[in-house]
């Protein structure tokens, strides 16, 4: 190269895009075979072995790598891990071959005076202490060594908070990576619902420096949602199109994280797939941009 040649610019890695997979859009999407980078599916409702469901999801995954992601392992629980909901989503991987396996950072199993166990049907906040840490810990590694694989673990939208604890969120889930080998699975949507339903945050600042503190190289994928504002408190419903804040942590996300397999959830208000197929193309977009400006020297 002489010393007036320049390098050829490098284009901007591209970020895998991808939607929810929900059961009103089976038929079109098997048909149409849309442009996307994966699906992600719930792992709880193709359980059953046989049947329809599963069948329809072995299709999917002719087509399209497939994301398995959970709500139901209950990693903080004290309780352990249910051994029937581990089996069954030991058995459904082993089938699947999934690009991915997730769940969430929470509790849900518990065990009622006189020893019945309880399942909640919420994802409940664990405290951010160290004893709630070794949990953690402890039942994420018995699900990444049943399953021979790590697992991604996902931040909360959480609507009540422990009076005590040790460490904040990023520092807790830094350290259950760390510890485990996990991966962490980042609901940019989940961390601006909680900075807004702070009355002492700022949800960009707050956002912005939650993304920050994450360890980059742990982070496997990152959610997209809508949420509502109900008057006293923000939900993480699912339900609309992704906001603009939303967007503006994402490419904040992207320039921290690099590019990060992306997924937009809707599970509320089911909207058409075009609809779906739309948000997909605006977070390529958001993607793109983002990237670029990663790779251009300030």
């Amino acid at each position: 190269m002489t010393a007036t040649e320049q390098p050829a610019p490098q284009a901007p890695k591209a970020c895998a895009t991808g939607i929810g997979w929900r059961h009103p859009h089976d038929a079109e999407l098997l048909e149409q075979q849309p442009a996307l980078d994966f699906l992600e599916v719930h792992s709880e409702n193709f359980f059953a072995p046989g049947g329809a469901a599963r069948a329809v999801l072995r299709q999917g995954r002719e087509r399209y790598p497939i994301s398995l992601h959970g709500v139901g392992l209950s990693l903080g629980s004290a309780q352990g891990i249910d051994p029937w909901h581990l089996e069954h989503l030991a058995a459904l991987v082993h089938d699947i071959e999934p690009v991915r396996v997730s769940d969430h950072a929470s509790f849900a199993r518990g065990v009622l005076p006189g020893g019945a166990a309880l399942h909640a049907s919420d994802l409940l906040p664990s405290p951010f202490t160290r004893e709630a840490l070794d949990t953690m810990c402890a039942n994420v590694q018995r699900v990444q060594d049943r399953l021979r694989r790590p697992i991604a673990v996902e931040n909360l939208s959480a609507y009540l908070r422990w009076r005590v604890a040790d460490m904040d969120e990023p520092t807790f889930l830094n350290a259950l990576a760390q510890r485990t080998g996990c991966q962490l699975l980042v609901d940019v949507n989940n961390i601006f619902v909680n900075a807004l339903n702070d009355a002492h945050a700022n949800p960009m600042a707050s956002g912005r420096q939650w993304l920050d503190a994450i360890a980059p190289g742990t982070v496997a994928e990152l959610h997209l949602a809508g949420h509502v504002d109900c008057g006293d408190i923000v939900i993480d419903d699912h339900g609309s199109r992704v906001c603009a804040d939303v967007w503006s942590l994402y490419r904040h996300a992207l320039q921290r994280f690099g590019a990060v397999p992306s997924l937009i959830e809707w599970d509320t208000d089911l909207p058409a797939l075009p609809v779906l197929l739309d948000e997909a193309a605006t977070a390529r977009q958001h993607a793109s941009a983002a990237l670029a400006r990663e790779a251009v020297p300030a």
